[in-house]
């Protein structure tokens, strides 16, 4: 790596979080990108107005793979005080995308510069609107993975609940589908005198959400990891008073299309039988979100062998769990064999707080290592593409 960069690195971080901008709105951010790439004179595509994508090829043909950052941020005021604090009131960098992009620029500077070791083609996504589910299918659909067709690609998050510096690998399930639903009770007001002439809409609310409770402990195989849970509730003006309206809210997440699937058929056969018992109408709505992503054990194995070639033992982690959380990488996982890896921002003596907590924040000394695990898989995976293309020739000769 050239030594030069970590200070470059640093610099473009601190820039992207001083400026921050929401989904789909990162217009100075992907200028910042452009301006970026073409002081090194490096080439790029544009795509879904925000987005970017940078292809270095390589001096040997081969296959292509990819690399992803993302590069939005989030409606978070921060509370972190420094010289490089957001200048954008309510938008924050609490997510580490700003620290997600400098790596991937860090490592299209290094592979632009070693082009003679690629045997292919790597494609460096910078893809804005991670937060607001979608983005990546969007990209998907205006052929972010075609011209020439990617077999494979990678992406990290930073992870506060790894040792600074390791790198964190989970093979198959590495986070959930994550999908939202709303619904909506629709009883009859009344006075708190009279129940018996009103359909109070808080009461058939609990009983709702108890029957959303016996999906998980009597409808779903207890081995199957899953969540059902309600984040907001809406009902009600006074204590006097039966509300005729609820509006609830909630995610659920698991590993497989199937469950979700089920767990959409479960929670509306609830509603359906409620809003029959109770004579009211109940609406109900599932928005689903992004895939789960499964880690390809293939990629895996071969992140955890590149990465061996230049990081002590102790500082590669086997992860035995997966996460609950999602991240829209699952759209590209769902097309390509794909791989999430995690890359540890924790330190001893700081306080390591959590993504997307206001004072978030990290040393930015760990870009240079992010942006070294990149450039060598890649370099790496593509010289195994080439031997085991060149094994299949050998055997159809």
């Amino acid at each position: 790596m050239d030594p030069s960069l970590e200070n470059s690195l640093i610099e473009i971080r601190r820039h992207l979080h001083r400026n921050p901008e929401l989904s789909f709105q990162e217009f100075e951010t992907s200028a910042f990108i452009k301006q970026t790439l073409t002081n090194w004179g490096i080439p790029y595509k544009e795509i879904a107005n925000t987005g970017l994508f940078v292809d270095i090829v390589g001096d040997t043909e081969g296959e292509t793979i990819a690399l992803r950052a993302d590069i939005d941020a989030l409606p978070i005021n921060e509370e972190f005080v420094s010289d490089y604090q957001s200048q954008n009131k309510g938008v924050m960098h609490a997510c580490g995308h700003d620290g997600h992009t400098a790596i991937l620029l860090g490592a299209v500077k290094t592979l632009h510069n070693n082009r003679s070791l690629i045997k292919g083609t790597v494609r460096c996504i910078f893809q804005p609107g991670e937060e607001a589910d979608g983005a990546a299918l969007r990209l998907v659909n205006e052929g972010v993975l075609q011209n020439p067709n990617v077999i494979s690609i990678i992406g990290l998050h930073l992870w506060p609940h790894l040792p600074f510096g390791h790198i964190g690998i989970k093979k198959g399930n590495a986070t959930a589908a994550c999908d939202t639903f709303t619904i909506q009770i629709k009883g009859k007001g009344g006075h708190s005198a009279r129940p018996h002439q009103a359909l109070d809409a808080i009461v058939i609310g609990t009983e709702l959400i108890q029957h959303l409770n016996h999906i998980n402990i009597k409808k779903i195989n207890p081995l199957d990891p899953h969540v059902i849970h309600i984040g907001s509730i809406h009902a009600g003006e006074a204590a006097n008073v039966v509300a005729d309206e609820l509006v609830m809210t909630g995610t659920s997440r698991c590993y497989s299309k199937e469950l979700r699937q089920k767990i959409d058929a479960e929670i509306k056969n609830i509603c359906e039988s409620l809003a029959k018992m109770w004579n009211v109408q109940i609406d109900y709505q599932m928005k689903f979100g992004a895939p789960h992503i499964f880690n390809d054990h293939f990629l895996a194995e071969q992140l955890e062998n590149s990465a061996r070639r230049f990081m002590s033992e102790n500082e590669i982690e086997l992860l035995n769990e997966p996460s609950m959380g999602g991240d829209d990488f699952g759209y590209y996982a769902d097309q390509i064999p794909a791989l999430y890896f995690r890359l540890g921002i924790a330190k001893v003596d700081s306080g390591n707080l959590d993504l997307h907590h206001p004072e978030f924040n990290f040393d930015d000394r760990v870009l240079v290592r992010g942006a070294e695990v990149f450039s060598r898989f890649a370099v790496d995976m593509l010289n195994v593409y080439q031997l085991s293309e060149n094994v299949m020739n050998e055997s159809i000769l």
